[in-house]
C-alpha cells in the first residue's frame, strides 16, 4: 500500500507543484536581518514606506524554522496577515497561540507580545502598522521557546478528517449533490477515468446529468499519506454506477489528493484504476 502511494505522489508531481506553487510569496525575499532583537534566521523586505499621504507601514517577513523575535510592544498596534506556514504569537501573561496560512492576528498598541516561527516549521506573514514606535525587550528564552506545549494537529486526526471527508464525497456523489461537490473540488483539479481525464466543470456537469451516477461505493480499504498540507488517500472499492443509461458493478481502486487551503481541505485529483479481482 505505501509502495503504491509514493509512487502516485511522483506520479501526480506535476499537478501537486502546480497548485502548490500559489502558496509562495509574491513579493520578494528581501534582505536577511540581523541578529539584533531576534534569534534565528529572518528576511525581511519593506513594501510601502509611510508618508504624509498614507500612514502605514507595510513589511514582508519570512522566518525560517527556529527562528522568534524578541518581546516588545508598538506604539500604533500592528496587524499581522500569515501568507504561509506556521508560527507562534503570544502575548504577555496569555498562553501561545499558533498561527497558520490565512490567519489575522490584530498587536494592540502597547500590548508586550512577541512571534516567531516553530521550531519545525517556517512561516511569512505580511505586518501592517501606522508609523509609530516599536520598543524591543527582552529575548524569549530558549527554555520558554522550546518547552511551548502548543496545541498541535496530529497526523492521525488528519487522516480521519481526510478519510470521513472521502466518505462524505461518496455520498455526495450518489445524490448527485454537485453543490456541496462543487465546494469541496479545487479549481484545478483533475479526475482521471477509463475513458479520459477532465477538469472541475466537466465532473460537475457529468454528475449533474448522469452521465455517471456513483450509485454506491463500498469501501473495502483505505489508507491515508500527509505530506504537510497535501494528503494522499487510497480507496479500495466495488463501485456500482449507471454509466450512458447502463448499470454496471467494478472494481477499482481510487486515488484521492487532498490539498490544504485556507483551513479547507479540497480534491485536486482523483483517479480511478479498474482492478482484475475485488
Amino acid at each position: 500500500m505505501k509502495t503504491a502511494i509514493y509512487r502516485i505522489i511522483l506520479l501526480l508531481g506535476v499537478f501537486t507543484t502546480q497548485v502548490s506553487a500559489q502558496d509562495h510569496s509574491i513579493f520578494p525575499l528581501g534582505e536577511k536581518a540581523k541578529n539584533i532583537n531576534h534569534t534565528g534566521d529572518v528576511w525581511l523586505s519593506e513594501l510601502n514606506k509611510p508618508d504624509e499621504t498614507i500612514n502605514s507601514q507595510i513589511s514582508l517577513a519570512v522566518f525560517a524554522p527556529n527562528a522568534k523575535l524578541n518581546w516588545h510592544t508598538h506604539s500604533g498596534g500592528q496587524i499581522l496577515l500569515i501568507t504561509d506556514g506556521v508560527g507562534y504569537y503570544q502575548e504577555k501573561g496569555k498562553p501561545v497561540q499558533v498561527v497558520h496560512k490565512g490567519d489575522v492576528v490584530k498587536c494592540l498598541p502597547d500590548v508586550e507580545h512577541w512571534h516567531g516561527s516553530t521550531p519545525q516549521t517556517g512561516v511569512t506573514y505580511v505586518a501592517v502598522s501606522p508609523k509609530s514606535k516599536t520598543t524591543w525587550l527582552h529575548p524569549v528564552t530558549e527554555a520558554e521557546y522550546l518547552n511551548i506545549k502548543a496545541p498541535a494537529e496530529s497526523s492521525t486526526n488528519v487522516e480521519k478528517e481526510i478519510i470521513d471527508l472521502s466518505k462524505q464525497k461518496w455520498t455526495w456523489m450518489a445524490d448527485k449533490n454537485t453543490d456541496e461537490l462543487g465546494e469541496l473540488f479545487h479549481e484545478k483539479s483533475v479526475f482521471v477515468h477509463m475513458g479520459g481525464s477532465w477538469g472541475k466543470q466537466r465532473e460537475i456537469d457529468v454528475i449533474k446529468s448522469g452521465g455517471i451516477w456513483y450509485k454506491k461505493a463500498d469501501i473495502h480499504d483505505v489508507s491515508v499519506n500527509v505530506i504537510g498540507n497535501t494528503a494522499v488517500l487510497l480507496n479500495r472499492i466495488t463501485l456500482l454506477a449507471v454509466v450512458g443509461g447502463k448499470e454496471v458493478t467494478n472494481p477499482f481502486m481510487v486515488t484521492e489528493v487532498y490539498k490544504k487551503e485556507d483551513k479547507n481541505w479540497k480534491l485536486a485529483s482523483m483517479s480511478f484504476t479498474k482492478l482484475l479481482a475485488p
